[in-house]
């Protein structure tokens, strides 16, 4: 094989992790990434948000599906409540929703426990809204609740359905109310996500957002014992459209808000990145990493947080696939290194001058 071969040879290659990788994310581009800790022999995998827990997130059950999608055959036996809560440990930063979702099983097992003993309660509601910028863990989080109320015998099934505006509403009047009903059949028994919920409510007088708000509200009333419905979006937006509607405000009392990450967890999701694609970040390419996220990160609303922390690494990825089509012998070690001259190319930048 002469030179220009095996340049051709190791291009290939090179773009056919970039394609695989693409293909990926296309496919789960309505998902939530961050990072947790990689999987071990003896743990049970669960559940994947976008990279496994050596990329973004571990893998689990394959118990959610999206609103179009085929329905589960059948639910999935509970996990152990301890897996859950070490999984959600292991997240990537969220200090405050870590906290708020430990102090909601704690309420969800009193409540069972003052039951069981023939103490009086209160209706215990667990519809919740998630508000934060895009790529902060919401959708993730919801699925992880999603299982975890399964596992506590609150849900029967714990799958996740993931909808948006478009999801639920039609043209036509009384194609709206059917639609979404179709939706919420999928999701009994598990969580209704509703990602930017806020667009259901719209001020024009021809649009038909109200009549899915409306379906909705009566699925929540009529399913209250098999159904949580958590409805995501930006903060402000999410504040007003649920005190647009007093049926809104009294059954989502519970609000998780979700921050953006700091350069330093944006580094740890990129090393976890690296970990799962068997890539090797040399250590004078962290300081680089941590910059060029930094850089990129200075509007988080558009960067997207841990999803942009994955155009970086694709990126990098690409400019160590130029560097190595240039090499005559590349081996197994050249192929997981990722270097700092990768990632100055990356940013468009050249390498300094060796003297």
């Amino acid at each position: 094989m002469d030179k220009k071969d095996k340049k051709d040879e190791i291009i290939l290659q090179q773009l056919e992790v970039i394609q695989t990788l693409t293909e990926h994310n296309l496919r789960r581009m309505g998902t939530d990434f961050w990072g947790a800790p990689p999987k071990t022999p003896e743990s049970k995998p669960p559940e994947e948000a976008g990279a496994s827990q050596a990329s973004e997130q571990p893998e689990a059950p394959k118990a959610a599906q999206s609103a179009g999608g085929a329905p589960e055959a059948e639910a999935p036996p509970p996990e152990k409540l301890e897996d859950l809560q070490k999984e959600l440990d292991g997240y990537v930063g969220l200090t405050a929703v870590k906290r708020e979702v430990r102090n909601l099983i704690d309420v969800v097992k009193i409540h069972q426990l003052r039951e069981k003993n023939g103490l009086p309660v209160t209706e215990l509601s667990l519809h919740m809204v998630f508000s934060g910028n895009p790529g902060t863990g919401k959708t993730t989080i919801a699925r992880l609740m999603a299982r975890i109320f399964h596992t506590l015998g609150i849900l029967s099934k714990g799958q996740l359905v993931e909808v948006d505006r478009s999801g639920l509403v039609a043209g036509y009047v009384g194609q709206t109310a059917l639609k979404t009903r179709k939706v919420v059949e999928k999701a009994l028994g598990g969580v209704l996500f509703i990602d930017e919920a806020y667009a259901l409510n719209s001020s024009s007088g021809n649009d038909f957002g109200q009549e899915a708000i409306d379906t909705i509200l009566k699925a929540m009333e009529d399913h209250r014992d098999d159904l949580v419905v958590i409805a995501a979006g930006y903060d402000d937006l999410m504040d007003r459209f649920i005190h647009s509607n007093p049926g809104l405000e009294s059954r989502f009392n519970r609000f998780l808000h979700f921050e953006d990450y700091s350069p330093e967890e944006l580094l740890e999701i990129f090393k976890l990145r690296c970990a799962k694609g068997c890539y090797q970040l040399e250590e004078d390419a962290e300081g680089l990493v941590r910059d060029f996220l930094r850089q990129e990160n200075s509007d988080p609303e558009s960067f997207g947080n841990a999803r942009g922390v994955r155009n970086v690494f694709e990126r990098v990825l690409v400019s160590q696939a130029g560097r190595l089509a240039g090499l005559e012998d590349v081996t197994r070690e050249d192929l997981q290194r990722l270097t700092a001259a990768d990632v100055l190319a990356a940013q468009g930048r050249e390498p300094p001058a060796e003297s």
